[in-house]
Protein backbone atom coordinates (compact mmCIF):
# COMPACT_ATOMS: atom_id res chain seq x y z
CA UNK A 1 0.00 0.00 0.00
CA UNK A 2 3.07 2.14 -0.25
CA UNK A 3 1.35 3.72 -3.65
CA UNK A 4 -1.55 5.32 -1.59
CA UNK A 5 -0.81 9.16 -0.65
CA UNK A 6 -2.78 10.31 2.28
CA UNK A 7 -1.87 13.73 0.91
CA UNK A 8 -0.55 16.88 2.21
CA UNK A 9 -1.27 18.42 5.62
CA UNK A 10 -1.00 21.58 7.98
CA UNK A 11 -0.31 19.92 11.57
CA UNK A 12 -0.62 22.41 14.48
CA UNK A 13 0.90 20.62 17.28
CA UNK A 14 1.52 21.51 21.27
CA UNK A 15 5.03 21.51 23.64
CA UNK A 16 2.47 21.24 26.56
CA UNK A 17 4.40 21.68 29.76
CA UNK A 18 3.15 21.65 33.52
CA UNK A 19 4.16 23.49 36.12
CA UNK A 20 7.45 21.01 37.52
CA UNK A 21 8.54 21.61 32.91
CA UNK A 22 7.75 18.28 32.39
CA UNK A 23 6.16 18.11 28.84
CA UNK A 24 2.66 15.50 27.73
CA UNK A 25 4.31 13.09 24.97
CA UNK A 26 1.43 9.78 23.68
CA UNK A 27 2.92 6.77 23.16
CA UNK A 28 1.54 5.12 19.53
CA UNK A 29 2.17 3.11 16.84
CA UNK A 30 0.62 2.43 12.82
CA UNK A 31 -2.11 0.75 13.18
CA UNK A 32 -0.72 -1.11 9.56
CA UNK A 33 2.10 -1.86 11.32
CA UNK A 34 2.09 -2.54 15.54
CA UNK A 35 5.82 -2.92 15.61
CA UNK A 36 6.23 0.80 14.41
CA UNK A 37 5.90 2.48 17.96
CA UNK A 38 6.88 6.22 18.68
CA UNK A 39 6.44 9.13 21.15
CA UNK A 40 5.00 12.56 19.68
CA UNK A 41 3.57 15.59 20.95
CA UNK A 42 0.05 15.97 20.98
CA UNK A 43 -1.50 17.48 18.06
CA UNK A 44 -3.22 17.28 14.54
CA UNK A 45 -4.74 18.59 11.36
CA UNK A 46 -6.09 21.67 10.95
CA UNK A 47 -9.86 21.92 10.09
CA UNK A 48 -11.46 24.16 7.28
CA UNK A 49 -11.86 27.40 8.78
CA UNK A 50 -9.44 26.77 11.77
CA UNK A 51 -6.37 28.49 12.67
CA UNK A 52 -2.82 26.47 14.05
CA UNK A 53 -3.70 27.79 17.48
CA UNK A 54 -8.03 26.94 17.56
CA UNK A 55 -6.19 23.47 16.54
CA UNK A 56 -3.67 23.08 18.93
CA UNK A 57 -6.49 23.62 21.43
CA UNK A 58 -9.10 21.44 20.29
CA UNK A 59 -6.33 18.61 19.41
CA UNK A 60 -5.14 18.86 23.53
CA UNK A 61 -8.37 19.00 24.65
CA UNK A 62 -9.76 15.86 22.21
CA UNK A 63 -6.14 13.56 23.06
CA UNK A 64 -5.59 14.58 26.72
CA UNK A 65 -8.74 15.81 28.21
CA UNK A 66 -6.90 19.46 29.44
CA UNK A 67 -8.98 22.69 28.49
CA UNK A 68 -6.98 25.02 30.38
CA UNK A 69 -3.98 25.60 28.38
CA UNK A 70 -2.14 28.93 27.95
CA UNK A 71 -0.84 28.58 24.25
CA UNK A 72 2.15 30.53 23.43
CA UNK A 73 4.18 31.27 20.13
CA UNK A 74 5.13 28.95 17.90
CA UNK A 75 8.89 27.40 18.78
CA UNK A 76 9.60 25.20 15.53
CA UNK A 77 8.24 24.51 11.85
CA UNK A 78 9.22 21.03 10.36
CA UNK A 79 7.75 18.87 7.63
CA UNK A 80 7.65 15.26 8.38
CA UNK A 81 7.05 12.74 5.47
CA UNK A 82 6.00 9.34 7.32
CA UNK A 83 3.10 5.94 6.44
CA UNK A 84 0.42 6.02 8.59
CA UNK A 85 -2.65 3.21 8.98
CA UNK A 86 -1.41 2.31 4.97
CA UNK A 87 -0.80 5.38 3.40
CA UNK A 88 1.92 7.89 2.54
CA UNK A 89 1.54 11.43 4.72
CA UNK A 90 3.28 14.75 3.86
CA UNK A 91 2.74 17.43 6.97
CA UNK A 92 4.02 20.74 7.56
CA UNK A 93 3.62 20.96 11.19
CA UNK A 94 3.52 24.04 13.85
CA UNK A 95 4.60 23.60 17.32
CA UNK A 96 3.13 25.83 19.95
CA UNK A 97 4.48 26.52 23.50
CA UNK A 98 1.90 25.64 25.54
CA UNK A 99 1.40 25.72 29.50
CA UNK A 100 -0.82 24.37 31.94
CA UNK A 101 -1.95 23.16 35.41
CA UNK A 102 -3.26 20.41 34.98
CA UNK A 103 -1.92 17.10 35.01
CA UNK A 104 -4.81 14.84 35.01
CA UNK A 105 -5.56 13.21 31.75
CA UNK A 106 -8.52 11.50 30.46
CA UNK A 107 -8.70 10.28 27.29
CA UNK A 108 -12.21 10.03 26.63
CA UNK A 109 -12.24 12.55 24.23
CA UNK A 110 -9.80 10.92 21.48
CA UNK A 111 -10.94 9.63 18.22
CA UNK A 112 -11.34 5.93 17.03
CA UNK A 113 -7.91 6.29 15.08
CA UNK A 114 -6.60 7.73 18.53
CA UNK A 115 -7.39 4.80 20.22
CA UNK A 116 -6.41 2.73 17.84
CA UNK A 117 -2.93 3.62 17.80
CA UNK A 118 -2.02 5.83 20.85
CA UNK A 119 -1.58 3.23 23.67
CA UNK A 120 -0.59 6.05 26.38
CA UNK A 121 0.22 9.44 27.63
CA UNK A 122 3.13 10.25 29.78
CA UNK A 123 4.63 13.67 31.66
CA UNK A 124 8.37 13.22 31.02
CA UNK A 125 11.56 15.46 32.84
CA UNK A 126 14.22 16.48 29.95
CA UNK A 127 16.42 13.68 31.92
CA UNK A 128 14.09 10.71 31.08
CA UNK A 129 13.24 11.95 27.83
CA UNK A 130 16.65 12.33 27.20
CA UNK A 131 17.59 8.58 28.40
CA UNK A 132 14.90 6.84 26.71
CA UNK A 133 15.58 4.08 23.91
CA UNK A 134 12.22 5.25 22.26
CA UNK A 135 12.05 6.86 18.99
CA UNK A 136 10.32 10.05 19.86
CA UNK A 137 9.35 12.88 17.23
CA UNK A 138 10.63 15.24 16.28
CA UNK A 139 13.94 14.01 16.31
CA UNK A 140 15.78 15.96 18.50
CA UNK A 141 13.17 16.60 21.09
CA UNK A 142 14.93 16.45 23.75
CA UNK A 143 17.86 18.71 22.99
CA UNK A 144 15.23 21.42 21.66
CA UNK A 145 13.36 21.11 25.30
CA UNK A 146 16.72 21.51 27.00
CA UNK A 147 17.58 24.71 25.00
CA UNK A 148 13.75 26.08 26.03
CA UNK A 149 13.57 25.48 29.43
CA UNK A 150 16.92 27.09 29.43
CA UNK A 151 16.68 30.16 26.84
CA UNK A 152 12.86 30.32 26.55
CA UNK A 153 10.82 30.40 22.97
CA UNK A 154 13.08 31.63 20.73
CA UNK A 155 12.15 35.41 19.36
CA UNK A 156 11.17 33.42 15.92
CA UNK A 157 10.25 29.86 14.76
CA UNK A 158 13.17 27.69 14.68
CA UNK A 159 12.79 25.74 11.19
CA UNK A 160 13.64 21.78 11.61
CA UNK A 161 13.93 21.01 8.28
CA UNK A 162 12.06 18.13 6.64
CA UNK A 163 11.78 14.58 8.81
CA UNK A 164 11.35 10.97 7.46
CA UNK A 165 10.24 7.92 8.92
Amino acid sequence: MTGVTGGRRRVSRVVLLDPADRILLLSGYDPADPSVRYLFTPGGGVEAGESLEQTALREVAEETGITDVRLGPVLWERTSLFTFDGRRWEQDEWYHLGRTETVALDTSGQTDLERRSVTSLRWWTYEELLRTRETVYPIRLAGLLRTLLDEGPPPSPIPLGTERD
